[in-house]
């Protein structure tokens, strides 16, 4: 979920350069077309770019940071399962090694039958 009220005082820079311009020119252009237009449809294209504008001055996107927090996570996942799957192909080949040449007779070497 996205926490627009945390406790921590500056929220990290995350939309930078390129990223930043277009965020403010998008919301100037779309708040001047709602201003324009009028209507429902004109109040909707003012609060986004209302948005896109906020976005681009504080540098701070708060969907692109619970994106990226999300896209760590899943990383960190991935090369989980993926160590974990070599441990296991491991594993296998080593039982493997240990049985090849084993015959199973069904009688209990413990009781000397």
């Amino acid at each position: 979920m996205l926490d627009n009220h945390s406790d921590a005082p500056l929220q990290e820079k995350n939309v930078h350069g390129m990223e930043r311009a277009t965020s403010l020119a998008g919301g100037a252009l779309l708040v001047g077309k709602g201003l324009s237009q009028g209507g429902i449809v004109g109040l909707f294209k003012i609060a986004v770019g209302g948005l896109a504008l906020v976005r681009g001055f504080t540098g701070h996107c708060a969907t692109k940071a619970w994106l990226q927090h999300h896209r760590d996570q899943y990383n960190q996942l991935k090369s989980d399962l993926k160590r974990t799957g070599d441990e296991l192909t491991a594993l296998k080949d080593s039982a493997k090694a240990a049985t090849e040449g084993v015959t199973v007779t069904g009688k209990d070497p413990v009781a000397g039958v």
